[in-house]
C-alpha cells in the first residue's frame, strides 16, 4: 500500500481567510487539496463553482481534488479540468444511466479520474471498470454537507475493493478523525479527506499526524 494521503476539505474552511486556509492546510502537511462541488440538484447544497476554483489553483501548491456533486458530470469534467483540477472525481449514482460515456468525457480532460459511491450504493457496478479508474471515492457519510458522523459499515466496500485486487487509490470522505481514520486505513484506504476535524484544530499539523 501505498503512504497514506491527506486531503482537506475545503468546504470546512473559513472562506473569508481564503488564500490563508490553503497555507495553512499545505504548511501542516496536507498532500492534496479537497474542492467540493455541489450544484443544489444531485445533492440540496451549492458550493464551490469554476470561478472559485480558478483562483484557488492560482494559489495553491498542491494538487487540487475536485469532488463534482452535481448532475449531468459530462457536462462539466473539462469545465473543471480547464479552471485547475488535477484530480475529478463524480459520482456513479448521477451517471448510472450513462457511465460509458461520462467515464470516457473525463478520461479525455487528462485529469486523474475517480468515481464516488454514496452510503447506500455498492461498488460492484464499477468492477467491469476499475481498469479505467485512478481512484474510487467511497462517502462514508452522505453527500451534501459537512460534519455528519462517521458510517462505519460503508467500510466493508473499501474491503470489497481491495479483495478484488483494486490497487488504485482509495479514498474515504466524511467524518475522518484520527479515531475514525484508524478504521479507514485497516479497511485499505490510501486517501483520507477531512473537513471539521482538521479545520476546527487550533493545530492542524497535529491533527494531521494521526491520520497519517
Amino acid at each position: 500500500m501505498p503512504p497514506v494521503r491527506i486531503a482537506p476539505s475545503l468546504l470546512a474552511c473559513d472562506f473569508s481567510r481564503l488564500e490563508q486556509e490553503l497555507a495553512r492546510a499545505e504548511a501542516a502537511g496536507a498532500d492534496w487539496h479537497h474542492v467540493d462541488v455541489m450544484d443544489g440538484h444531485f445533492v440540496p447544497n451549492l458550493t464551490f463553482g469554476p470561478p472559485i476554483i480558478k483562483d484557488i489553483k492560482r494559489r495553491a501548491n498542491i494538487p487540487l481534488d475536485v469532488h463534482l456533486m452535481i448532475e449531468n458530470p459530462a457536462e462539466w469534467a473539462q469545465k473543471y479540468a480547464d479552471v485547475g483540477a488535477d484530480i475529478l472525481t463524480f459520482h456513479y449514482e448521477a451517471a448510472q444511466d450513462n457511465f460509458e460515456e461520462t467515464l470516457a468525457a473525463f478520461k479525455a480532460t487528462g485529469c486523474r479520474v475517480g468515481v464516488a459511491v454514496n452510503p447506500p450504493c455498492g461498488v460492484e457496478p464499477l468492477r467491469p471498470h476499475l481498469a479505467e479508474l485512478d481512484m474510487v471515492l467511497v462517502m462514508t457519510v452522505h453527500a451534501g454537507f459537512g460534519g455528519q458522523s462517521f458510517m462505519p459499515e460503508t467500510l466493508s466496500k473499501v474491503r470489497q475493493l481491495r479483495d478484488w485486487g483494486w490497487t488504485g487509490d482509495l479514498q474515504i470522505d466524511g467524518g475522518v478523525n484520527a479515531q475514525t481514520s484508524v478504521l479507514c486505513k485497516e479497511a485499505g484506504a490510501d486517501v483520507l479527506v477531512a473537513g471539521s476535524y482538521l479545520f476546527g484544530a487550533e493545530n492542524m499539523a497535529e491533527a494531521i499526524l494521526p491520520l497519517k
